[in-house]
Order: structure tokens, then C-alpha cells, then sequence
């Protein structure tokens, strides 16, 4: 089981939800509105000169929980309906469950999922 997180911009939102929609076997999908930011590589500064305070981009955090065979799809589709081709379009990270536990039920066996 792996955890699929996806942080693209707000204006995207709509347009990843009905690209993943498409996608037989996936049971659900959450979002959270987010802030952040990041720096170029090296930590370099746009202005190295000046101590900036740095503006935190919005972004709309995906949150999704699948099977492993559908993780590359779920990737893949994420990454095209998110693209803009500017800066800043986000980042996806893929992790593995250990345990999923259903509150007040227990353990949830990998079949169940």
C-alpha cells in the first residue's frame, strides 16, 4: 500500500480531480488547502544581497491511498493534468503504509483496502 501526496497549484484542482476520476480503482482522494515554499537549488537566493522575507505559495495538498499496482497511473495522470509549464507547479512523493487502521473496526487487512 503506498500514500501518494501531491501538492499542485489551486487553479489545477479541478481539472487533476476529473483526470483522476477517470481511473478505475481509486476508492477517494483528500485535499487540504496549503502554503509553502522552496528555494532554488543550493539554497541560493533570488536576491542574495538582501535578507528577503519569503511569500508562501498557495497550493492544493492530494492526498490519496492505493494499492501499489496503481501507483505509477495515479503518478502519471496527476503530473499531466497538473502541469502548467511555469514555475512552481508542484511536487508528488510517494510513500509506503506500514499499517492502516479503520477507527473502532482495527486493522485493515490489504483486501479490504
Amino acid at each position: 500500500m503506498k500514500q501518494i501526496q501531491a501538492y499542485i497549484k489551486p487553479h489545477m484542482l479541478n481539472e487533476v480531480t476529473l483526470a483522476l476520476q477517470k481511473i478505475e480503482g481509486l476508492r477517494g482522494m483528500s485535499v487540504v488547502d496549503t502554503r509553502g515554499f522552496g528555494r532554488k537549488k543550493e539554497g541560493k537566493r533570488a536576491y542574495p544581497d538582501i535578507d528577503e522575507l519569503l511569500d508562501f505559495a498557495q497550493y492544493a495538498k492530494i492526498e490519496i491511498f492505493c494499492q501499489d499496482d496503481l501507483v505509477n497511473e495515479l503518478v502519471s495522470v496527476i503530473d499531466r493534468a497538473a502541469y502548467t509549464g511555469l514555475r512552481g507547479d508542484g511536487k508528488i512523493y510517494v510513500t509506503d503504509v506500514v499499517i492502516a487502521w479503520k477507527i473502532g473496526k482495527g486493522m485493515i487487512r490489504k483486501e479490504e483496502l
